[in-house]
């Protein structure tokens, strides 16, 4: 009799494409894995409303959501819709009790409001921390991991990054986190298992311990 397959769904974090997960490989025999891509949100839409549309792609029952960084967020919207078997964030926060003190600042003055692109710089890793010392290698995979450049998404991102107000998670949530992260720094992040020298692009740069680890902790074992 053979295995019924767990379904895996991946979402990746602000902007970026799901080529950011172009190097995890989970056992075919036991796995099947599937890319969640952003939408455009619609006017004025709240993040609870977009997740309730982006829980219309999981075409599956009992599955695997893992999001990274902002993406980390939706699927904790989205598990509201979903009931994921396990849900799993990378590089991500839980509440608002994690988030950096420079996305609360931005959140109480509004800074968000008025100048999003620089506040987006600093948000999203890609820009400002993830890749090389030449402009040139940084644009490379700037251009190959980011897809969305809408101003009405980013704008909107930002905003639903900053301004989360979730205070209670998952009990059984996971979250997996780098020491070195410069977006969400370590010093806030509670009960997650912690990659050493992990900066913010874990899920590209530290790969193999993902190939190694996420079928034991998607299995509970």
């Amino acid at each position: 009799m053979s295995q019924e397959l767990i379904h895996v769904y991946f979402m990746p974090g602000m902007a970026a494409s799901p080529k950011i997960f172009e190097y995890i490989k989970l056992p075919e025999t036991q796995f099947k894995m599937h890319f969640l891509e952003w939408d455009i949100p619609l006017d004025n839409e709240e993040l609870n409303d977009y997740a309730l549309r982006m829980s219309k792609k999981i075409k599956h029952a009992d599955v695997v959501l893992v999001g990274v960084s902002f993406g980390g967020v939706l699927v904790q919207q989205m598990d509201k819709y979903v009931k994921a078997r396990k849900l799993i964030i990378v590089s991500s926060v839980k509440s608002v009790f994690e988030l950096p003190k420079r996305m609360l600042l931005a959140k109480t003055t509004g800074a968000y409001k008025i100048v999003p692109t620089q506040l987006a710089s600093k948000i999203d890793v890609f820009e400002k921390y993830a890749f090389g010392k030449t402009m040139a290698k940084r644009l490379e995979l700037y251009k190959k991991y980011l897809s969305v450049n809408d101003p009405k998404y980013l704008s909107w991102a930002i905003k639903n990054m900053v301004c989360w107000e979730q205070k209670q998670p998952r009990k059984d949530i996971v979250h997996i986190h780098g020491d070195k992260d410069p977006v969400f720094p370590i010093k806030y992040i509670k009960n997650c298992m912690v990659i050493k020298g992990g900066t913010h692009i874990i899920i590209i740069n530290k790969y193999k311990w993902f190939n190694e680890n996420l079928p034991k902790i998607i299995l509970g074992q």
